[in-house]
């Protein structure tokens, strides 16, 4: 089924001229769908960087052998996801494959990356493969630091060359995120723009994403639109901040609304939600992160669903896990959300 795009629609229903003479930011944003869409993909590690976050999975995860990698990739395309974002393939000055950047990660699994993709070939997941963290992740100054940059592209070059033959290699995403406030800066977009350009040139016709935050104080104008036409990626997945409670889950339709409008106007990036299905244990930011009761998480998806194309969430690792698997990293009360969402799926049919 072809999908048109808003002013397809608008000339599809005869409105013509009329509609077209209307001011586009001044037009009422077009819901995708009014159903309320299930998650479609999760972000996913071998390491939470923030240590503190991750305390009741990283441990288990840098026990997991290739078995159990294979496991869990096979855990979660039977919960129904097509999508999986690898955070980071270096984190701490340490990688997580061969390579000559850093030294590497000692975890159980001698290269988790390839038990990873070689399971997502076998259960038809889709991976985005992130250019990080190479230098201090938590610094503002490392998307611009040169010594950084350098190794960002060089890592570019060695995952596409040792990776690339697999199918399940679906994308790239930059995880250094960037703060819209209210605009992104002209350092983010170069930032953007120079791992793109690689990318494009090493694997053409994969995917990429970025997925910023400040969500709550995008201004969605003209100025926000030539950004969206500058920056060279395919998706978009806006974090709604609940999780980090910067934002309400009663605000969040409102904000994907005018980003609605800004990306129809654009037609270059999909809109996607990167939604946060934890909460803080205690103090926000320097807490373990726990699941979020299930009621809380579907009304998350209920507010952005008329307007984002796909809902991925932050993070089924940790947050989710099925009963009685084999590959378990989280809190025992993972279980229950997975459960949850699980019963909630399959009462859609």
């Amino acid at each position: 089924m072809i999908e048109l795009n808003r002013r397809e629609f608008l000339v599809a229903l005869g409105l013509g001229a009329t509609a077209l003479a209307i001011n586009p930011a001044e037009a009422e944003a077009s819901p995708t769908n009014t159903a309320i869409k299930p998650i479609a993909g999760s972000w996913f590690e071998f390491q939470h960087h923030a240590t503190v976050e991750g305390v009741d999975w990283n441990p288990a995860c840098a026990r997991f052998t290739a078995a159990q990698w294979d496991a869990k990739i096979k855990e979660i395309a039977e919960a129904g996801l097509e999508y999986l974002v690898l955070m980071a393939t270096a984190a701490y000055y340490r990688s997580f494959y061969d390579t000559k950047i850093y030294p590497k990660w000692e975890l159980a699994c001698a290269d988790p990356l390839e038990a990873v993709l070689a399971a997502a070939d076998k259960y038809k997941i889709k991976f985005f493969v992130g250019a990080g963290f190479y230098g201090n992740w938590q610094s503002d100054k490392v998307i611009t630091d040169p010594v950084a940059a350098k190794k960002r592209l060089q890592s570019l070059e060695e995952l596409a060359n040792i990776y690339g033959h697999h199918p399940s290699f679906y994308g790239w995403y930059w995880p250094d995120e960037a703060c819209i406030n209210p605009y992104y800066t002209p350092e983010f977009i170069n930032y953007v723009n120079t791992l793109s350009r690689l990318a494009r040139q090493l694997k053409p016709k994969a995917q990429i994403m970025i997925a910023p935050y400040g969500t709550r104080i995008v201004t969605p104008d003209d100025k926000y639109v030539r950004q969206l036409d500058a920056l060279d990626v395919d998706i978009v997945a806006y974090q709604d901040e609940v999780g980090v409670q910067k934002s309400k889950v009663t605000e969040t339709s409102e904000f994907y609304e005018g980003l609605r409008k800004a990306h129809d106007r654009s037609q270059k990036a999909k809109l996607w939600a990167d939604m946060e299905i934890f909460e803080f244990e205690g103090e926000v930011y320097n807490s373990a992160l726990m699941p979020a009761p299930f009621d809380r998480v579907l009304s998350q998806m209920e507010a952005v669903s008329p307007w984002v194309d796909k809902i991925l969430v932050y993070q089924y690792q940790g947050m989710m896990n099925k009963p009685g698997s084999t590959a378990f990293a989280g809190c025992p009360a993972s279980t229950k959300l997975y459960s949850d969402y699980r019963s909630w799926l399959e009462s859609k049919g």
